[in-house]
């Protein structure tokens, strides 16, 4: 077996894993990051593209933001739509200036993986057998095997950034941490074309057909989704079925205006609302997946997982520059705070814009629960207290400082 050494060990490529490494690096701090399958791959994932102001920053301090910031596309504001009803969220201002930028999550990720190639700094792909070892103590390590050869990584600290699916959650013992999980009884289809955006800025759909969703990844680019069974296939969706079914949810007058063509990808996403508490255990950080997953409402996945990156990103800059091991103990509470909110918020936002059918909700009869959300859109959309809070949630709550 060979030996290695580092001193963050980085457990994922995704963007959280590359952003992380990146950051780490301008301060001289070294890490090994660790894949399984190929950058290839990693790239190949189609996910969405809404990004805060607080992950923009951060990408920008990364020294990474040149692409970002010649091509993306800075939104004032989103539209909620209900039963063609449109009502426009002002970001900038409801929330004093704030705004967030539209820039592909795909794009983002190549952009950090050529950073760090430029750079020379490790990044391990189409790794296997990936075992964390004594996270809970001062002298962590990491086994894999790497083209049938067996390596072992020595490292201070283990960042747990491989997904949902990844070994870093799963290294924590069952005894010692808590999961929190709501699975919705639907899914998104959602169709990438190569088609004109029908709108400058996403309208969010409530419509009796079920929720949509128009997005965009650019002035030539359109995502877009709608809220489908579980049961359904992908195969059961032609593209003209989907245009069609899409023009019944959009505002009429965004229908007309919907410009159809061949789809470059299909898929269907199920959607939940996933926390692991503590996201600490030792030496061993859980970012972004590996602790939290939130339904594409509101886009908060990326964001939230951004922001567990500024808090490693702090704790992990004052242990190398300042030698204080005591602010470690901070990050689970930190991130923690911060994803709960964002939780809360998808979680409100699918409740309010899709259709359970006749599915019992909060112990609620079906034409009950329609009510009350009935009733939260009307308020939170004809108020300007309500549309505050929109759209401060949308745009992103504060990063939180160590104490």
């Amino acid at each position: 077996m060979e030996t290695l050494k580092t001193q963050v060990a980085i457990i994922g490529a995704g963007p959280s894993g590359l952003l992380l490494g990146q950051l780490l690096a301008k301060q001289g701090i070294e890490t090994v990051i660790l894949e399984r399958v190929s950058g290839e791959y990693v790239l190949s994932r189609i996910r969405a593209g809404i990004l805060e102001q607080g992950f923009v920053d951060l990408v920008r301090e990364a020294g990474v933001s040149e692409r970002m910031d010649r091509e993306g596309e800075v939104h004032d504001g989103f539209e909620i739509a209900v039963n063609g009803e449109r009502t426009h969220i002002d970001l900038k201002t409801l929330t004093g200036g704030k705004t967030v930028l539209c820039y592909g999550q795909t794009e983002i990720t190549r952009d950090l993986m050529e950073a760090r190639e430029n750079a020379g700094l490790p990044t391990w792909y189409e790794t296997s057998d990936v075992v964390l070892h004594d996270v809970k103590t001062d002298q962590p390590w990491v086994t894999f095997t790497h083209n049938e050869v067996a390596y072992r990584l020595n490292c201070d600290f283990i960042a747990g950034c491989d997904g949902f699916h990844g070994v870093s959650r799963k290294t924590i013992p069952e005894s010692e941490r808590t999961e929190h999980e709501r699975v919705y009884p639907f899914g998104w289809l959602g169709l990438l074309s190569d088609t004109p955006p029908v709108s400058e800025e996403l309208i969010y759909c409530n419509s009796e057909r079920g929720f949509a969703l128009a997005s965009r990844r650019s002035s030539t680019r359109s995502r877009y989704y709608l809220q489908v069974p579980l049961t359904d296939d992908v195969e059961d969706w032609t593209d003209d079925k989907f245009w069609e079914e899409l023009k019944r949810r959009l505002p009429a007058d965004a229908a007309e205006q919907l410009v159809t063509g061949p789809s470059l990808e299909k898929s269907i996403a199920p959607l939940r609302s996933f926390v692991c508490e503590p996201m600490q255990y030792g030496n061993l950080f859980l970012v972004g997946d590996a602790a939290h997953i939130v339904p594409p409402t509101g886009a908060k996945g990326l964001n939230l997982a951004a922001s567990d990156v500024a808090a490693l990103y702090q704790i992990l800059s004052r242990v190398y520059r300042n030698g204080d091991r005591d602010c470690i103990a901070q990050y689970s509470a930190i991130a923690l705070r911060r994803v709960w909110h964002g939780e809360r918020f998808s979680w409100w936002m699918s409740n309010m814009l899709h259709n359970f059918g006749d599915a019992r909700i909060n112990d609620m009869d079906a034409a009950t629960f329609s009510r009350f959300m009935a009733s939260e859109l009307d308020y939170y959309l004809n108020h300007e207290d309500g549309l505050k809070v929109i759209a401060n949630q949308y745009v992103g709550l504060p990063y939180e400082s160590l104490k």
